[in-house]
């Protein structure tokens, strides 16, 4: 549904997001999001804010699809639950937990692909750590081989916990921010939320992302840590790890890498979201809906 704008968003974000990866992981060795992208482009050069990049692509279409099908069907769960006719409308309130729901299907589809693509991009700083041996080759291949050789196929899913623990309240405040601006937007205007253009949409959608990462960042930071960690070996569970931060680094470690993160989140949502409404909007008419 959203491919081809997720597609643009991934290629336009990948440096950001690397960045951010980057920072959550090794949060000593950059002083800010400026000094980690000028230190990555000259060590490693512009390849190296693209690490990652092929299962960034295959981790947002497939969590956007899978997002976005759930997101429809946990609608009508919700409407069940409240003792709704089928097709009822439903708050803003109910909409967010829809969201939330369905994002439980979309960790599933996410977390794999989201694995490799930490571990590529922060194989450099594991490297200059001492973390693991230094010349190892550094693709999609490679990486997927060793989770396979040393975890079998469940070891794609290191991290599912905190995916799942950042996605539920996440996509709360994702759907529901999302709903509740396109909801004052056709206030403002005087018309319904289908009919409010589309800046505020868009608008809508970044203002959503904004609040999804500003909700659940510092559970991020810890995710990123157990997922790309675990290269060098079994790393402790989501609560460990998080008490590990506070105790050793503080707890400003967990939002290591905001910066980037939210120069990103703005334009990508909102360009996503308006890819949802319009392609909703050509469907629905299209069955004469």
């Amino acid at each position: 549904m959203c491919s081809p704008g997720g597609t643009a968003c991934v290629l336009s974000g990948q440096p950001f997001d690397t960045a951010k990866v980057k920072m959550q992981t090794f949060p000593t060795l950059y002083r800010g999001f400026i000094h980690c992208f000028t230190s990555t482009f000259r060590q490693v050069g512009l390849r190296g804010l693209y690490k990652g990049t092929s299962p960034a692509l295959i981790a947002n279409i497939s969590e956007n699809a899978v997002l976005f099908l759930s997101y429809g069907l946990c609608q009508d769960v919700i409407r069940f639950v409240s003792s709704m006719e089928k097709g009822a409308h439903l708050s803003d309130i109910q909409k967010a937990c829809a969201g939330s729901l369905s994002s439980i299907f979309s960790s599933m589809a996410l977390c794999p692909s989201e694995l490799v693509k930490c571990r590529l991009q922060a194989m450099h700083e594991m490297e200059a750590s001492g973390k693991i041996a230094i010349g190892q080759k550094s693709t999609v291949w490679t990486v997927v081989k060793t989770v396979l050789r040393t975890d079998g196929p469940l070891g794609f899913y290191q991290g599912l916990t905190s995916t799942i623990v950042r996605e539920i309240p996440g996509y709360f405040c994702f759907f529901g921010a999302y709903e509740m601006c396109r909801t004052k937007f056709a206030q403002y205007k005087g018309t319904d939320k289908d009919s409010i253009g589309i800046l505020p949409v868009m608008f809508s959608g970044g203002f959503g992302g904004a609040c999804l990462w500003l909700t659940v960042y510092p559970i991020d930071c810890v995710k990123s840590r157990i997922q790309v960690y675990s290269l060098a070996g079994r790393q402790e569970g989501f609560m460990k790890t998080f008490m590990g931060i506070i105790r050793t680094e503080s707890f400003t470690a967990l939002y290591s890498g905001l910066t980037p993160t939210m120069i990103r989140t703005f334009p990508a949502n909102g360009a996503l979201f308006l890819a949802y409404e319009l392609s909703r909007k050509f469907m629905m008419d299209t069955a004469g809906y």
